[in-house]
Order: C-alpha cells, then structure tokens, then sequence
C-alpha cells in the first residue's frame, strides 16, 4: 500500500519537516510533493494539485478582500464541482469556518441553518437542477426590513454577501469570477500570511446535525480533528497515492467533504466529480477515468450490479468499496466483491465524530463486514455502556459511547445540547445502540435517537412529525421506518386529524414534497384516531413497527 504524502510514519504531512495539521497545509504539501499529479476531475476540466491550490489562493484572496474574518461563518449550497472544493478549501483557509447546506433543502431548511449559524457569506450553485435557491431563501425567510434595504436577503440580518457559483448572475448577487477578480488587490504575502495563521485547534466547520428535538444542530470541528480522523481512515480503508476516486457521496456531507476532499489531500488521491448520482454515468466514468475507488451507501452498488449498461463497461480498475450509514446485506457484500471489488470495507461515524468512529477490516470475511463496522480508529475509545454509562460486558447490548480527538467540540451556539451529548469525561454519547465483540469489533443493532436513514441521508423524524403537525388538518404526526427494497427504509407517518378536519393521505404527502428534501417526504401516510402511547403519553413507536412487520396498516394510506 501507497504511502501518505512524505512518507511520515504517523500519517502525517511532512517534506522534510513536520506541517500542522490544517487544511491549508494539507494542500500546499500536496501541491508542493504531487504538484502535477491530477486533483480532479469535473467534466471536461483537469486540474492538478498546483492548479488547484492556485485556485483555493485566488478565492481566499477574494474572501480577504470581501472582509471575511477568522471565524466567520461561510456556507456552500452547491453540487459536487470543483467551485464547491475551491469555495470551501479557501473558506477553511483563510480561518473561516464552512458551513454546507444540502442541496436537497428547501428554503425554510436552508434559512434556519443561515441563521442559527449567523453565516456571512454564502456562495450557492443558483439555478441548480432547474432549482431557484434564492427565490426558495426570499420566500421562507421572514423580512425584518424593506426590500433592496439592509442584507441580501430580508430575515438574514447576518448574511452580508452572496456569491453565484452558477454559469448565470442574479438579482442581488455576485457572480463567483466576479468575486474572484476581487481578490486582485490582495498581495500573495498576504494570503500566505492568513493561510499560515490557521491553526490546529481553530474550527474548521460546521456541519448541522439532528436531534430529537428536529432542529438541526451544528457540531463544531477543528482542523487538527479533522486532518487526524482523515489520516486514520485513509490508512484503514487502504486509500493509496494516485489512486482514482469517484466522488458521488456529496461534499455538502461529511462522507464526501471528509472521507472524499480531505482523504484525498492527504493521500495524494484524485478526485473524479460527480454532482448527481446516476448509475449509467457512474458506470461511463468508471470506464472512462480508470477509476480505483468508489465510496457510496449500500443502495449504490446495488444499483450498479443490476444495471442494464454495466456489461458494456469496463470495471476492472476497481479495487475498492467503503461503505456504511445503513444496514448491509450479506449478500450484497457478496456481490461486491465476486463482482466489483476485491476489497469491500465498513465505517461507521456520526457528524459529532467528524464522520469517523470505526473502520473494517478489508480482509474480514463478507458476514463480519456485512454484520460489523469495524474497530474504533487508533488513538480513540469506543465502549458501550448501560443507561447510567457504565460499560458492559463483551457481547452485551448498550448505548455506544465515543471519546477521544474526533469527538466535536461542541454544538454552536448551544451548551445545553453539548452537554447532553458530551458528558464531563468526554465520553460522546452517540444514542446507536450496538455490541462490542471480544475482539474489538463493533456491532450497531438499534438506533436509541429515533434516526432513519433514507438511502444513505439521515431523517429525524421529530422534524418531520413537527412540520406534519403544522398542517391545518392535522392534530398529532408520528413518524417512522418501514423498510423499502431500493432505499433501505423510507418514511411513514401515521396522522391524527382535528376533530371535524377532512384530510388524505396524498394531501399530507404533498405539504411534505413542497417544503423538505425529498428523501425526508413519507412514501406513505396512514390516517389514525389514536396513537399507542405509554403512562407518560409518549408514543411507543415501537407498537407501531410492530403493526408493520405483522402487516397492519391501521388506516389509509397512499
């Protein structure tokens, strides 16, 4: 296996001497050692590692000139692309802290993350699948003063600038080469000056989270945490220099931002960028651009294996898989690996872990990959522990507890919830529940926060049920998984109407699809008098899954 850029025997950066361990330094010692290696790939544009570094500097000599200050909030709403990777690198190099955003959103989504996280500046891919992101942010965002007056955008009184990172301009917006021409009064000292500043222990991002409250949450990490987590995965998984990585997992999403652009940098990986999925391109690029490495939930492969396109591409440059964020079947790994890949490897992570708490082992056998998710990474503690934290024994059932340098540093702006999740000896409280092996091989049996997971996207149902209950028609929402052949498992909402309402199964769908990301929408809704609850009214949701496996419906449906 490939070494780690320079060779450093803990994974680190090195050319000759020791680098922290930021992103900018990531990138100018991949610039300086694989300068002409190719970086990425997205569509017809090639860029090696010197390139794109070039890149990152002329857009945080932009972000210097528009005012950008360490530690100020800078969000990415856009596709996989190379002006993703650009506008991110350069925020987190210049001591801002990049804040993505789905592109799934819809604007009540968008704004509430923009605001919770008082984001400065935000460059978006307007226009985006045929996708009006501002009109969507105008429309949800309640105005606080006239319009053309004070902010961008009314009801964002922290939004200062927005940048299109689109081919076309919009109303009250910048065009991103626009900005970039910014930036040309700034000397390259500099630049190099602000890149130097950044430091270990700076936060480097904030990607928003769930719970069960439904609010989204941003869990803070640090660019040392980070830079740290990626050299652990890149060497367990088996991530090698030059190797070439098709990324369908998007970067708005730890998966792919972490595990694909930072993973990448550190090994001297090539990027090949996809901004949607669609198994017919992905089998033409994997043909096309050699690829070694493809990363991706379980519903991915499954949908490359039985493609009708597959027999007429040449898949024989793949070597390997990781996977995760879902249950995977044997079988599946079985296929994989006949098929596909000769390595087949599982993680498991949370966003509060910067993404990453165990990794396989690539040579398991296919039950313990499909069963298990691997070892907690080297320098990091996994226990699973009892209602009161206390450990329990091998083999036994409990609550996955997390401590050490991927542990976040906290939620923004919200100690209460911190605390909730992080206890006073550092331990994450992750709410999976799961089962330690005797030999250290971890096991994830049961979710305790009620999360779904929807083709490899997070649900929280809380958010779901809270916007259901918004509706006029309905008095009380309870949400929960039903399990789907190509998904994994989708939503169902089981609804109690207000006394004397009227209201459908397709209606309640439909108020879904027009204000959440559609893998969040109920495939199915079934319309209830009463919900099972416990002495204290809690619904038992379990009752209800219940119902599922044995095939009661309970009522409508769509």
């Amino acid at each position: 296996m490939a070494a780690p850029l320079g060779d450093s025997p803990d994974g680190g950066l090195t050319t000759g001497a020791a680098r922290p361990r930021t992103v900018p330094a990531l990138l100018a010692a991949a610039a300086a050692e694989v300068g002409d290696l190719e970086a990425l790939v997205d569509g017809a544009e090639r860029w090696t590692f010197g390139r794109l570094a070039a890149e990152v500097r002329r857009c945080a000599a932009a972000m210097i000139a528009s005012g950008v200050e360490p530690g100020d909030r800078v969000s990415v709403w856009a596709p996989n692309g190379r002006r993703f990777v650009v506008a991110a690198l350069a925020a987190v190099s210049v001591g801002a802290v990049l804040v993505p955003i789905n592109t799934r959103y819809k604007g009540e989504e968008a704004t509430w993350i923009l605001r919770k996280s008082r984001t400065r500046l935000l460059l978006v891919d307007d226009g985006f699948l045929g996708t009006d992101y501002l009109a969507l942010l105008r429309a949800a965002a309640a105005p606080e003063q006239p319009a053309g007056m004070g902010p961008p955008v009314p009801g964002l009184p922290d939004l200062r600038e927005i940048v299109t990172l689109g081919e076309r301009a919009a109303a009250g917006a910048t065009a991103f080469e626009d900005y970039l021409k910014g930036g040309n009064g700034v000397s390259a000292a500099l630049v190099t000056a602000r890149l130097n500043a950044v430091g270990e222990d700076d936060v480097a991002d904030m990607f928003f989270t769930s719970g069960t409250t439904g609010r989204p949450k941003g869990a803070m990490t640090s660019h040392g945490q980070n830079v740290r987590v990626y050299e652990a995965w890149s060497a367990g998984v088996g991530l090698q220099r030059g190797d070439r990585y098709l990324l369908v997992n998007p970067l708005f999403h730890t998966f792919g931002y972490k595990a694909g652009l930072l993973a990448s940098l550190i090994r001297g990986a090539t990027l090949v960028l996809l901004p949607v999925f669609d198994a017919e391109r992905a089998l033409a690029l994997i043909d096309a651009e050699r690829i070694t490495v493809l990363p991706g939930p379980p519903t991915l492969y499954a949908s490359l294996l039985d493609h009708p396109a597959r027999d007429r591409a040449d898949l024989g440059t793949l070597r390997l898989a990781v996977t995760g964020a879902a249950v995977v079947p044997v079988a599946l790994v079985e296929r994989m690996r006949a098929e596909l890949f000769p390595e087949v490897v599982i993680a498991y992570g949370l966003t509060e872990s910067c993404g990453t708490v165990s990794v396989g082992d690539r040579g398991a056998d296919a039950q313990t990959i499909a069963t298990t998710v691997g070892r907690a990474i080297e320098g990091t503690e996994v226990v699973v522990a009892d209602a009161r934290g206390r450990p329990r024994p091998a083999g036994e059932s409990g609550e996955v507890l997390v401590r050490g340098y991927n542990v976040m540093l906290g939620y923004f702006d919200d100690p209460a919830a911190t605390a909730a999740a992080v206890d006073s000896d550092g331990w994450l409280h992750t709410g999976d529940v799961g089962v330690l092996r005797a030999d250290g091989l971890l096991r994830i049996t049961d979710r305790l926060k009620d999360v779904l997971i929807v083709g490899g996207f997070n649900v929280y149902p809380a958010e779901v049920e809270q916007l259901i209950a918004r509706h006029p028609a309905v008095s009380e929402a309870a949400v929960i998984g039903v399990p789907d052949d190509r998904l994994g498992e989708v939503c169902r909402a089981y609804v109690i109407p207000r006394r004397g309402a009227e209201v459908d199964a397709a209606e309640i769908i439909e108020f879904c699809r027009d204000r959440l990301a559609n893998f969040k929408v109920p495939r199915s809704v079934t319309l209830v008098a009463e919900l099972p609850r416990n002495a204290a009214g809690k619904v038992l949701k379990y009752v209800l899954r219940a119902e599922v496996a044995a095939g009661v419906s309970g009522g409508s449906q769509e």
